[in-house]
């Protein structure tokens, strides 16, 4: 479908309201973003210390969280303000990096490349993340000269519009045109999905994180996007993590509690050698999982799925308290995450879906025999399930095991030793790219398999210039294969 017939096909679904917003804050996005490209480097970065530090102060952040949870009724106020120094870390990111005129020069090659904006971004937010997600999402749009549109979640427009609000104000505070940040739904036009969908076609990029359904409607758009694939965040601990049981399980206990759980990134399942699966559930529970019993773990089940094995809402991003009640029963206050026995196996069946994401504090533990070999199929076959593309975490001190992992895992990153949820979209401690959006490549139906950060919100010319010449003999290219008589040189 070409983008012109998306956007018609999609602005019949709105009403006249809906239209004029779009239209309206699109003219205004686009004519402030045409003065803001020609802003130097040092105001740019000016103006991205502001708007970042409206909204990642201790005091503003935490309100923000309030208003979130109290607006989406999911998520863990403690652990989520956390999220602030995920803020602050793209900030990092982007001021390290340069993204006006020069970028790079390659002498050797004779290549200068040059940074250029892309335009307008269309921006979908999470109802998990309605603070965050506009935040970093803004940094790195506007330090490579954008203007952005974001179109939030139904069930958190309130704290999105709020966010924005802050923004704009840091804007005006250093002379920068305010509506190169703007949200859907603050007027009269109420927003939804055909809403959010339209503006994709209007935009000259698209940054969707959320649902497999976001994603796919930023593709469907017409519109270049980058899209993030589903999470189903896995570890492997292997014998050598024997001796060190609890600081693991202490690492996936940060993950796995981590905003309840409701990241792409908290580990959903554990593959366990035989040889330390029963210290290491043991250890889990002593770190504050609660071991399902079989009753309990078949009552659990029948609130996170249907019986189709599609993830029942009411679930996500819940505390272990709530998830038993509502599984009708009591578990202890000081229980932080649900742990459930996992057989590791493939199916798509309802009959064992505990191989499925879980974006909640429920974790599946699985028991792999033998060799490490036999941990990366069941690695594969999980991934199979759900997550291919996303990630994969190790805890182990054999190098080989690494090695072979990375090798064979079809996923973007793998962590070693780190609680995924807090590492793999960058931390302070690895040298991954921050972000709030991470692509899973090809193998996640995603566009780039990197952590969406600078360098995908922008465009960038390549300035070549001539070198001598690099041509090497047929003998070096063709190696055994060539044969002199066929070229004349007999």
């Amino acid at each position: 479908m070409s983008r012109m017939s998306s956007m018609d096909e999609v602005y019949e679904k709105l009403n006249q309201d809906q239209i004029d917003e779009i239209e309206e804050k699109f003219a205004k996005a686009d004519a402030a973003q045409r003065e803001f490209e020609k802003w130097n480097q040092e105001d740019i970065d000016r103006a991205i210390r502001a708007i970042a530090w409206k909204v990642a102060n201790t005091q503003t952040f935490k309100e923000l969280v309030a208003m979130s949870i109290e607006e989406s009724k999911m998520g863990d106020p403690v652990s989520r303000e956390n999220k602030k120094f995920k803020i602050r870390g793209v900030l990092r990111d982007a001021l390290r990096q340069k993204s006006v005129g020069v970028i790079e020069e390659i002498p050797e090659k004779g290549i200068v490349k040059y940074a250029k904006p892309v335009g307008v971004i269309a921006c979908v937010v999470p109802a998990t993340n309605p603070d965050l997600t506009p935040a970093g999402n803004a940094i790195y749009a506007l330090k490579a000269r954008n203007a952005i549109i974001f179109s939030p979640h139904p069930r958190a427009v309130k704290t999105g519009g709020r966010t924005i609000e802050l923004m704009r104000e840091g804007l005006r505070q250093v002379g920068a045109p305010e509506d190169l940040i703007q949200i859907l739904g603050q007027g009269k036009a109420k927003v939804n999905k055909s809403m959010s969908e339209a503006l994709n076609t209007k935009c000259d990029l698209v940054i969707a994180t959320g649902g497999q359904g976001v994603v796919r409607r930023a593709y469907h758009s017409g519109t270049p996007a980058y899209g993030v694939g589903a999470g189903n965040a896995t570890m492997v601990w292997d014998e050598t993590a024997k001796d060190e049981l609890f600081k693991a399980a202490h690492n996936t206990m940060l993950s796995k509690t981590s905003d309840f759980g409701s990241g792409c990134s908290a580990d959903g399942n554990i593959v366990i050698h035989e040889s330390i699966y029963e210290d290491a559930v043991k250890v889990l529970q002593e770190v504050g999982g609660y071991l399902l019993n079989p009753e309990e773990q078949e009552s659990v089940k029948k609130i996170m799925w249907d019986e189709e094995c599609h993830r029942l809402a009411d679930s996500v991003a819940q505390s272990p308290q709530t998830m038993a009640k509502l599984a009708g029963f009591e578990i202890p206050e000081d229980r932080k995450f649900l742990v459930a026995k996992g057989t590791g196996s493939y199916t798509t069946s309802y009959d064992d879906v505990w191989c499925r994401e879980k974006l909640s504090t429920l974790l599946a533990v699985h028991r792999y025999e033998g060799e490490f070999q036999n941990a990366i199929e069941i690695v594969k076959q999980i991934h199979n399930v759900g997550g291919k593309g996303h990630s994969v975490g190790i805890y182990s001190y054999d190098e080989d095991h690494i090695h072979r992992l990375a090798l064979e895992a079809q996923v973007g990153r793998i962590m070693v030793r780190q609680p995924q949820s807090k590492a793999n979209a960058g931390a302070f401690t690895n040298g991954m790219p921050m972000t709030s959006s991470i692509g899973c490549g090809t193998w996640g139906g995603n566009a780039t398999s990197e952590n969406v950060s600078l360098k995908h919100y922008m465009n960038i010319t390549w300035v070549s210039k001539e070198i001598p010449e690099d041509r090497p003999s047929d003998e070096e290219l063709f190696g055994e294969f060539y044969e002199p008589e066929r070229e004349g040189k007999a």
